[in-house]
Formats: C-alpha cells, sequence, structure tokens
C-alpha cells in the first residue's frame, strides 16, 4: 500500500460519495464533487492504488439471504502466543460466518462479528468450529437482537 500523506478536500468528497453508492458513473461522482471527469477518475485511481479504497463490492442484506442470526463472540486463547495468534488468524480467514475478525486487549483475544441462519446454525459453528481446536479456552457469546445502525461509511471530515 503506498501512503497518502495528506488527503484534500477533493479527495473527502469523492470517498464521501463513494461510501454512500460506489456504482455511481465517474460522470454522476464527478459532477456530485464538483469536477470533471478525468481528474476525478484520476483521483480515484489513486486512492486505489494507495489502498485508501480497499475494495468496491455490494453491500447485502444479510436477512434478504437467509442469515437472520448474528452474534458477537470474545475469543479467549489458551495460550495467546505469536505462533497461536498466526494460527488462529489463518482459521477465522477460512470460516465464512466470521464477517469481522478483530484481535483486542483485555480479558479475551479476540471480538468476532459472526453470521448464520438460525441458532442451531451457530452453534454447530461454536461446536465444529471454533470450539473444536485446542486453540481456544473460553468462548463468551452475546446474541444480536435488533440492529439499529449499520454501515461501512466512515466519518470523513474535509479539513
Amino acid at each position: 500500500m503506498t501512503e497518502i500523506s495528506l488527503l484534500d478536500a477533493s479527495d473527502i468528497r469523492v470517498l464521501k460519495i463513494l461510501q454512500r453508492d460506489a456504482s455511481l458513473s465517474i460522470a454522476d461522482i464527478a459532477k456530485e464533487a464538483g469536477m470533471s471527469q478525468t481528474p476525478c477518475w484520476r483521483r480515484i485511481k489513486k486512492l486505489k492504488e494507495a489502498g485508501i479504497i480497499k475494495q468496491v463490492a455490494a453491500q447485502v442484506d444479510r436477512e434478504a439471504v437467509g442469515l437472520s442470526f448474528l452474534a458477537y463472540a470474545f475469543v479467549k486463547l489458551t495460550v495467546p502466543s505469536r505462533e497461536n495468534m498466526e494460527t488462529f488468524d489463518k482459521l477465522v480467514d477460512r470460516w465464512p460466518e466470521v464477517v469481522t475478525c478483530e484481535r483486542i486487549t483485555g480479558a479475551v483475544d479476540y471480538l468476532i462479528k459472526v453470521v448464520a441462519r438460525d441458532i442451531k446454525a451457530y452453534d454447530d459453528f461454536l461446536r465444529l468450529k471454533l470450539l473444536d481446536n485446542s486453540l481456544v479456552s473460553d468462548v463468551q457469546s452475546r446474541i444480536v437482537v435488533s440492529t439499529i445502525k449499520e454501515t461501512i461509511a466512515l466519518p470523513l471530515r474535509e479539513s
């Protein structure tokens, strides 16, 4: 990833537009950002090359595709060594049910966000994947009963 030392106001405007709707045409993005198409296209290309725009993807409604169960699991490793953490990181990457995994500080080592069809599918995930290895010593689950806000948009500010 190339680092852009400072994002200017035009970068921020373009990023805000893309966070809201990345399916817009370059012409529409440029118009809304107050610039012409070629400089807008170059700016987006630069932001992608720098790794600031990591990917462009559709945000799918999980409930509409039958994934109505959502839980957060606090995971404690048996021994939180570098080797065990690297091994656990690789395991989590292979589990499609885990949509977010964060290594955290405190009494547990990881916080993972898990989606599933239902509580039975989540129980299967816990028993057959998460707890079925010697790396994990404890899991505490928090089941989501209602999602109040869900966004991928970052709170960007124009300087």
